[in-house]
């Protein structure tokens, strides 16, 4: 059984069965402005879902595009974990590109569709799409993340 992470709690949803919460330990860190996320593997798939609040919006009374990068970028490590490509904190994102397409409403569940492209012993290469049900797409993206390295084995001779 692998042991839990000191820095993020990665477990089922009480709330939404066949879900995972996705959540930074540190509640003073960035991650919790976009919590909390849930996860969940799907037919091959990363679902990855947040609720924007007010604190997300734009002038539009939208998603903040800055919001919906910072989403991005976290959903590829949420994403990451459920794939089993990582455990937690284990990398980090070398490029994020985006598109945006669509404004997201406020209030409403939007999610990060993602799927593995390759990995490689040092490299995850990931896309996605932004959604929001019932709507047209948000954005699409594309991401690297590189693995970090192993520590290094320190001798006591």
């Amino acid at each position: 059984m692998e042991e839990p992470s000191p820095l993020f709690a990665y477990e089922d949803d009480p709330d939404l069965p066949g879900w995972k919460t996705w959540a930074f330990r540190d509640r003073t860190r960035f991650n919790s402005f976009l919590e909390p996320l849930q996860v969940k593997l799907e037919d091959g798939k990363a679902r990855v879902r947040m609720m924007p609040r007010h604190d997300h919006s734009n002038m539009r009374d939208n998603v903040h595009g800055g919001a919906l990068l910072g989403f991005m970028d976290v959903s590829l490590f949420a994403a990451s974990r459920a794939f089993g490509c990582l455990s937690a904190g284990g990398a980090v994102t070398l490029d994020l590109s985006a598109q945006f397409i669509g404004g997201g409403v406020i209030g409403e569940a939007i999610e990060a569709h993602i799927e593995l492209l390759r990995e490689t012993s040092r490299m995850l290469f990931l896309r996605g799409l932004i959604v929001q049900e019932g709507r047209p797409t948000i954005a699409s993206f594309t991401g690297t993340l590189r693995k970090s390295s192993p520590p290094a084995f320190v001798s006591n001779q």
